[in-house]
Parts: structure tokens; C-alpha cells; sequence
């Protein structure tokens, strides 16, 4: 049975969260074009040993909006539901809200324990340089109303050819990811100028973390375009910068989360039965 409730983020954004299961609370971040749907099943999973508390980050679902946006908003939205949850649960992050977990443990957000999964960092040589272009165009998309181009324009920049763009636009969820195309300049502030691990920041972490990506996340053709081992090699970056953070692989885990392959190493990480160091 789930409960539905609300809290007020420093700003006074009203943020949306659903909470079910029961033990120590755990926290789910979604990512980029979701309001918590995806994270939904894994939750359900973890329910039996947790008390979960899925939230729909600022400008998804239910929760509210304030302009401007900022990432230091989307962390006080996400110190809020942990507030809600008992001051110091642990901490799940899918994609970018991931790296929006990373920089809030590094803000000092208190949090027992983290994993991430799937982080979007790019460790290409013009990483950069690409997401600023990137940025530009899909602001300058939304401004002027485009928002099915502008979704399109992110496809493209995750990996997609152009044929999955094609198949997308006749899928019937089309109309509800173009609903939060507003949304992802907030993903994509949240991968920082850089698009690539912010090291000195993430040095800061002293939250026991668990950084795993998915060994089949570039099967799907929708991210065949991305470069071999993509997430693998932000994971690895990731590690490199936050202190003892442990390092581990989903066997055959897709981009999009699996709850059955993900529930067995975040639950075991998060009551420290079996923290996993390599493959899962």
C-alpha cells in the first residue's frame, strides 16, 4: 500500500513524492525525461526491505516549478524529501539524477548510503565543447516553442540514430516525454559545464557510494551511436574522484532501469549485507 504527500523545497516549490515498503527509508532520484515512472518498478522491488520514498524531481508530475532554475534548487528539493524521510536515508540515482545525487552528497546533504547508476558523463576529448552547443540548441528549441525538436535534438545527443527518432515519434509515450521536454536544460545543468565528473567537488564525498552501470546499456538501439563502453568509462572517472567509493557492473542491466537485476546489488549496498566491488 502507498501513501501520496508533498513537502515544501526551500523555495517554496511544492515536490511531489509517492512512499510505500517499510524498513530504512531509501530516497529515488529519477532521471532525465521521467517524473519517477522508471524508478517506479525497482522501488516496488526494494519495497520489501524499504521504506521508499519516489519523488518527482521540480517541473515533472506533480511537483511545482520556479523560475530560474538552478541546481542548487534541485538539491534543496531533493534535502527536502530526505528531511520527509528521517534526516540520513540512502540515496538511489538513475542517469543524470545520479549525478544530481553525486552533487548533493558533495553539498553535504545528509545521506547514509548512495548508488548511482548509468552516469551520463561524457569522457570524450570534446566533451565540453559539445554539451555547450548542445545547451544553446535546445534552449534556443524550447524558447521558441519546438519542444518535439528540441527532445529529438537530446535522442540524438544520447545516441540515437535516426531511425529510433523516427520509431519514437509514433510510440505512445511520445506525448508524455514531450510533456517534460522543459525539463531537460535541468539534466543537462546538472552534468555541470563540463559534462564530465567535477573532481575537486566530488573529493568532498564521505558518503559510502556505489557507482554501477548496466553491461548491456548500449544494446538498445535508441544509444548504439554512443561511444563503446560510454557509461563504463564515467563510472570509472566517477570512482576515481569520490573517496572509497566501490565500483560494479549489472550483468546484462539495460539503460532503462531492470528492477530484477538492479534490486539484488542496491539492496544488498544499501544494508551493507554484500557490497559489490566488480560484477553483478
Amino acid at each position: 500500500m502507498s501513501t501520496f504527500g508533498t513537502v515544501r523545497s526551500l523555495d517554496g516549490t511544492r515536490i511531489a513524492y509517492e512512499r510505500f515498503g517499510s524498513g530504512p527509508a531509501v530516497v529515488l532520484v529519477c532521471g532525465a525525461m521521467d517524473d519517477g515512472t522508471e524508478n517506479a518498478p525497482l522501488g516496488l522491488e526494494l519495497a520489501s526491505r524499504f521504506t521508499v520514498y519516489n519523488y518527482a524531481r521540480r517541473g515533472r508530475g506533480d511537483s511545482g516549478d520556479v523560475a530560474p532554475y538552478a541546481v542548487r534548487r534541485e538539491i534543496e528539493d531533493l534535502a527536502a524529501v530526505i528531511d520527509e524521510a528521517g534526516g540520513s536515508p540512502h540515496v538511489f540515482g538513475a542517469c543524470s539524477g545520479g549525478a544530481l545525487a553525486l552533487e548533493a552528497a558533495a553539498a553535504g546533504v545528509a545521506m547514509n548510503r548512495l548508488v548511482v547508476y548509468d552516469l551520463p558523463y561524457d569522457m570524450g576529448a570534446d566533451a565540453e565543447v559539445q554539451h555547450g552547443q548542445y545547451i544553446q540548441r535546445v534552449r534556443a528549441l524550447l524558447d521558441e516553442g519546438r519542444r518535439s525538436e528540441a527532445f529529438e535534438l537530446s535522442m540524438r545527443a544520447w545516441g540515437s540514430p535516426e531511425e529510433s527518432v523516427r520509431r519514437a515519434r509514433k510510440h505512445p509515450k511520445w506525448s508524455h516525454l514531450i510533456s517534460l521536454a522543459h525539463t531537460l536544460p535541468y539534466d543537462a545543468a546538472c552534468m555541470g559545464t563540463t559534462n564530465q565528473p567535477p573532481a575537486e567537488r566530488f573529493s568532498r564525498i564521505r558518503v559510502p557510494t556505489l557507482v554501477l552501470n548496466g553491461s548491456a546499456s548500449q544494446d538498445h538501439p535508441t544509444m548504439s551511436e554512443l561511444r563503446p563502453n560510454f557509461f563504463g568509462e564515467a563510472a570509472d572517472a566517477v570512482v576515481a574522484c569520490v573517496p572509497s567509493a566501490q565500483r560494479g557492473v549489472v550483468a546484462e542491466g539495460p539503460h532503462v532501469i531492470d528492477a530484477e537485476r538492479l534490486k539484488g546489488p542496491v539492496g544488498d549496498f544499501l544494508l551493507d549485507e554484500s557490497p559489490a566491488r566488480t560484477t553483478m
